[in-house]
């Protein structure tokens, strides 16, 4: 099971909204095939584990070990539990059940009545940990929410406008790798999102410039529509869902996505019904403090992971205050990366 999950992680930021599952098959004590979730619309992790199996007259003798139970009905591919008793495998070993609404048990009763052994429940916290962005989506309708922030030394966001350029551009607190680590992290989430006051102070463009991947669809706070086409973050390059209170369409820019809320009402709450709605399973929240402090206060939060660099601003914006369990600090060269779970 420990060799599944290490195989579910190389789908990571590929496979949402569907989890990063692996898989293996083993005959006698040895592993004959392996498997895990193609990109989204691909194939599932038993499906390409099976595939890798070169003797398949094995697979009637053989044990396949899964993170997540087998699906039982058909999306983008057909059902994985209809693969399996097809091939007649006698036993398999399940992770964890699925929360989703179209499985959840579905699969194990299919294999079960086919004659199959099923065990549930093997290394289950560690398949929890692995599968938590596909299960905080279906357990609390929402996206895993990450966030993140670079403070100075003396606890400050941002420095004073007096330090700043005139021309909207990044105040770097941190150093070269742990800005190619946040790319990293960019790669690896479905979505970020940003604030008004941080595009028209920094014109970010949110892309993974600085590492191998895909660019997350970006998710921008924008209560007047004050954000306009010259920003990077409007280009088009990227999906990007701009949220707004402005219902004038006549308002809206093309090939961009609106959707309106109210922003004196449980903004956190909101937000994450339009990131369910959009089948966004996990999301970076990198906006300014404000943003930032809005989900802390709702408690619409699951990771904290704040860089501290060597800068010292004196005065400025002020980090958010959160409070959480400290589950890691481990240096960057001149920078400490501090995360924290919410419990």
């Amino acid at each position: 099971m420990l060799r599944c999950i290490q195989l579910g992680k190389k789908g990571l930021g590929n496979t949402a909204p569907n989890p990063m599952v692996g898989c293996v098959i083993v005959y006698h004590e040895k592993i004959i095939g392996e498997g895990f979730t193609s990109p989204y619309g691909g194939n599932h992790a038993e499906v390409n584990a099976i595939e890798s199996v070169v003797d398949k007259s094995l697979l009637s003798k053989s044990t396949l070990y899964v993170t997540l139970e087998p699906c039982s009905h058909h999306g983008k591919t057909p059902p994985c539990s209809a693969l399996i008793i097809k091939h007649q495998i006698p036993e398999v070993i399940i992770g964890l059940k699925d929360p989703h609404d179209k499985v959840a048990g579905k699969g194990i009763k299919k294999l079960e009545a086919s004659g199959c052994k099923v065990s549930v429940g093997v290394l289950e916290d560690e398949c929890r940990r692995h599968h938590k962005r596909f299960l905080v989506f279906h357990e609390k309708n929402r996206p895993y929410i990450i966030l993140k922030w670079a403070e100075a030394q003396d606890g400050f966001l941002a420095p004073n406008k007096s330090q700043r350029t005139e021309n909207p551009q990044p105040f770097w607190i941190t150093n070269t790798y742990s800005k190619q680590m946040v790319h990293q992290w960019r790669s690896e989430e479905q979505a970020i999102l940003v604030g008004t006051k941080t595009v028209l102070e920094d014109n970010p463009k949110l892309t993974t410039r600085n590492w191998k991947g895909k660019n997350p669809i970006r998710v921008i706070l924008d209560s007047g529509l004050k954000i306009s086409e010259e920003f990077h973050v409007m280009d088009g390059s990227v999906k990007t869902i701009v949220l707004t209170e402005v219902k004038e369409e006549s308002k809206y820019l093309g090939g961009i996505d609106y959707e309106v809320i109210d922003f004196s009402n449980s903004l956190a709450s909101q937000i994450c019904g339009v990131l369910h709605k959009h089948s966004i399973t996990s999301i970076l929240i990198e906006g300014g403090s404000q943003t930032l402090q809005t989900f802390i206060d709702e408690g619409f939060w699951d990771e904290a992971r704040i860089f501290t660099g060597a800068t010292i601003f004196e005065n400025g914006i002020s980090a958010p205050i959160v409070s959480g369990k400290l589950l890691k600090t481990i240096p960057i060269l001149s920078d400490t990366l501090t995360t924290y779970v919410n419990d």
